[in-house]
């Protein structure tokens, strides 16, 4: 049986199936408010106007609730069992980000918290107090995740960990309780930039730093209205989000698949066959993505993207399924669909060799 209360939380957490632990005190350095400012001031948040309010409190937890004294923070890996760069050889297909092939990671890790906190308060007195988190409130989740020695926030801005690469899905725990910190953990990206060339778009102007506004993931979820026309070819046949700076990290050799159902991917959203995709109406869009991240942005928002996806695609079979959207009540969609259909009728793509592209045995046949 663990002695210290530290020990016993995380022999709890690893019961309940988080990857990654620790702890560390409700406080940042300047250095979070910095970075933040400094985004906003340059524009780089795009549109997420909710990254622009609220500053204080996503860069200190104690604005958000000043009774808390410590924060447990805690990662999911949801390391893919398939590459998730295969997809980019098949442009036929949609390539979905790792994160939103099976059902909404917010619900199933809120879950987890929502257990251990009731732990987490058993173990205290009568005075403890919790609250969880997971990407729905104005949390300073990577730096958290930093400061508890989880990883480190690596030159694609995103968490990376010395056991689980770049595929944490993170969560945390503000307690009343004082918690002893973590101890130091090494890692680091070193000289390697893999990350910043993967990048289609161009999206990081220097290490550890991103703008948004040039993001594939954003572009592909957040970004409403017509996508901008420098970006439609980089994005190639990503439908929704994009994991290319991700997947690059040499420190994914040491990530273990997920174990957990709910965060492996379902075969039909592994590579969906865009001839399918294309075709959704609003009842059979909610139908497909029922409980998953991508019903989030709508029929209207996802068939642009598909449609980006089909006019990068070479494959003239597409043209008509393409067409047949010219006329859609939402002129993005109705734009989209004249820009795919652009870029299949020029002359190059007239005499491409629409052979049939099968791909790999794990690619489903069905969407």
């Amino acid at each position: 049986m663990p002695h210290t209360i530290e020990a016993r939380i995380e022999e709890k957490a690893r019961a309940l199936g988080f990857d990654a632990i620790g702890f560390c005190r409700a406080e940042l350095g300047p250095e979070t408010r910095t970075r933040l400012r400094e985004f906003v001031e340059r524009g780089h948040h795009g549109t997420m106007s909710w990254l622009e309010t609220r500053q204080d409190q996503r860069s200190h937890p104690q604005a958000l609730w000043p009774e808390v004294r410590s924060v447990i923070s805690l990662g999911t890996s949801y390391a893919p069992e398939e590459d998730p760069l295969e997809t980019l050889n098949y442009p036929d297909r949609g390539n979905i980000s790792v994160y939103a092939r099976n059902r909404d990671y917010h619900d199933f890790i809120k879950g987890l918290l929502k257990h251990l906190a009731q732990f987490v308060i058993k173990l205290g007195d009568d005075t403890t107090q919790v609250k969880v988190f997971v990407d729905t409130a104005p949390v300073p989740e990577k730096p958290l995740a930093e400061a508890a020695q989880l990883g480190w926030q690596g030159k694609h801005t995103n968490l990376v960990s010395r056991t689980h690469g770049s595929w944490l899905l993170l969560g945390e725990i503000y307690t009343t309780l004082a918690l002893t910190p973590s101890q130091p953990r090494a890692g680091s990206c070193g000289s390697c930039t893999k990350c910043l060339t993967a990048c289609p778009t161009d999206a990081f102007p220097a290490p550890y730093r991103m703008d948004a506004r040039r993001c594939i993931s954003y572009l592909t979820i957040e970004h409403a209205g017509p996508i901008p026309e420098e970006f439609r070819k980089p994005i190639g046949n990503h439908i929704y989000g994009c994991d290319d700076c991700l997947s690059v990290c040499p420190w994914n050799r040491f990530a273990q698949t997920s174990r957990h159902a709910k965060l492996q991917a379902r075969p039909d959203l592994i590579a969906p066959n865009l001839a399918h995709l294309v075709t959704l109406d609003d009842t059979q869009f909610r139908a497909l993505f029922s409980g998953s991240p991508i019903k989030r942005i709508g029929r209207n928002r996802f068939l642009r993207n598909v449609l980006i996806a089909i006019g990068n695609s070479n494959d003239p079979s597409l043209r008509q399924p393409a067409a047949n959207l010219l006329t859609d009540p939402d002129p993005t969609v109705a734009e989209a669909a004249e820009w795919a259909i652009r870029q299949l009728s020029t002359p190059a793509r007239q005499a491409h060799d629409a052979t049939p592209q099968g791909g790999k045995r794990w690619i489903s046949e069905q969407t």
